[in-house]
Parts: C-alpha cells; structure tokens; sequence
C-alpha cells in the first residue's frame, strides 16, 4: 500500500539508478515517492532497469507499478525523458525493446533551467574509466554483489522492499562498506564537468556513482542524483530555477550544497 503525502509539483524531476529488476531493487519506495512528486519534465537519468547480465532478473509488481505509474504521467501530458546507463545500455543498442509509448530515449540531454541555466544531463557512466579499462571485472564485481544479496535473502534478511528507508542487514552494511573503497571520487566529477564545458552548459546533472551530491567543481555545477538502492535521493528543479537535492526517509543523504538546496522528504 503506498504511503499518502501532499503532492509536491516541480518543473523537473531527476531519478536515477533505480535498478528496477535487481535483488537491491527498492520499488515500494520509489512508488511512495512518485505518489509525493510529480513534474513538468521527469528524467530518468539511467540504471532504471538492470539488465546488465542478462537472464532472469528480480521483477516485481511493485518494479510494474513503478512503470505503469511513469507511463501514465506521459500520457498525461508530463515528458518522461529516460537517458541510458551501463546496467540498461542495451538499450542503447539498434533494434533493442522499446520504452513504453511517450517516453523518450536518448544518450544525453541539455536541460534548460527556468532562470536559463542549461545543464547536461547523462548517466555518467560514458566517464567512468573503470567501465572501458576493467569492463569483465566491474561485470564479475555487480554478479558477486547480486549473489551475496541472494544468500542474504536466503538467510531471512534481504527482503529490502519491505523495510524502512537507510534500515540494512548485516551483509548490506557490509556491501555498502566495500563499494565505498572503489567509489568514484573527483577525477569522474571532473571528467563530468569537462563534457558539460565543453558544451557550453552550466552544470552537469548525472547519477552512475550512487553518491548524491549539488555542488560547485571548477565553477560548474555538479549534482548528482544519488540511487534508490542506498541513499534514496533525487533532484527537482522548482519554477524559479533552484535545483534541490531531496532526500527521502528517515536519514537525510550526505551532500554539500553551496549552489542548491537539500530537503528531507517523508
């Protein structure tokens, strides 16, 4: 049943890193947040869908929910604009599945703030070095990841849907611990912020490293989205132009902020 909160109407919404289909998965809560916000424009800023190995996957009626809910905001008249990942990147490819109808693909987009500011909005995964370099590893890292949450769940543990936002296992803590040694640090920001100079944008707008943040790097804005497997966390443009970083739960994201906003939702 979804939690019922007063609706808040932004000019933009940014997810990304939902990850629908995988163990991790958390679509009850994306679908409480959904229900509290809605906008103009919806970006889907990559790793909506896992299907990075193939084979069977972890879907749910709560993952179903999610997009029905998505593709009737289109037919309502909202764009939902969905930028491809790594975990999704096969659709990317020629002749893949088609996105429900009123959505649009692409690769990257230029957002165009109310107060003018433009921002380019990507996955980020097309500047993560790790992808290209250790491409069989970071597949053989997501399996083994994928695995240890199977055991967990085995274990009585891992029924991540029904629990409380920031409420982890034993062995969740443990995974959250571990991909924190190889998180991506500065050097993908700055990559990031390169390729939004180079387009002449003001900021860049991205998800892929799973760290929420809405902060200035080298003079452009950086904001990252954040995920729903950890840090629960979002971007809304409001109709003046200022960009927040919601947090949604019991514990607030940890993010800088000189250029934005953070608000706590739930």
């Amino acid at each position: 049943m979804l939690q019922v909160h007063a609706q808040t109407r932004s000019r933009a919404l940014f997810l990304s890193d939902l990850h629908l289909g995988a163990r991790a998965a958390r679509p009850r809560l994306v679908l409480d947040f959904l229900a509290a916000h809605d906008a103009e424009t919806i970006y889907l800023v990559g790793d909506i869908l896992d299907l990075w190995h193939g084979g069977r996957t972890h879907w749910s009626e709560s993952a179903e929910t999610v997009v029905r809910m998505l593709s009737a905001r289109a037919r309502a008249g909202r764009r939902v604009i969905y930028l491809a990942g790594n975990h999704d990147a096969v659709l990317r490819e020629p002749g893949a599945a088609r996105l429900p109808e009123g959505w649009e693909l692409r690769e990257a987009v230029t957002h165009e703030a109310a107060d003018g500011q433009r921002y380019l909005v990507l996955h980020g995964d097309q500047a993560d070095g790790r992808i290209f370099r250790f491409h069989v590893m970071t597949r053989i890292g997501s399996r083994l990841e994928a695995s240890v949450r199977t055991v967990d769940a085995w274990l009585g543990n891992g029924n991540a849907a029904r629990r409380l936002p920031h409420h982890r296992s034993r062995i969740e803590r443990m995974i959250v611990k571990f991909n924190s040694l190889f998180v991506m640090g500065g050097r993908f920001e700055r990559r990031l912020v390169r390729l939004a100079k180079a387009t002449g944008a003001d900021g860049v707008i991205c998800g892929h490293s799973h760290r929420p943040a809405l902060r200035d790097v080298d003079g452009v804005l950086y904001a990252n989205c954040g995920d729903w497997v950890d840090s629960f966390t979002a971007l809304t443009e409001d109709h003046d132009g200022m960009l927040r970083l919601v947090a949604w739960g019991a514990a607030p994201a940890p993010v800088a902020r000189p250029l934005g906003a953070v608000t706590q939702g739930a």
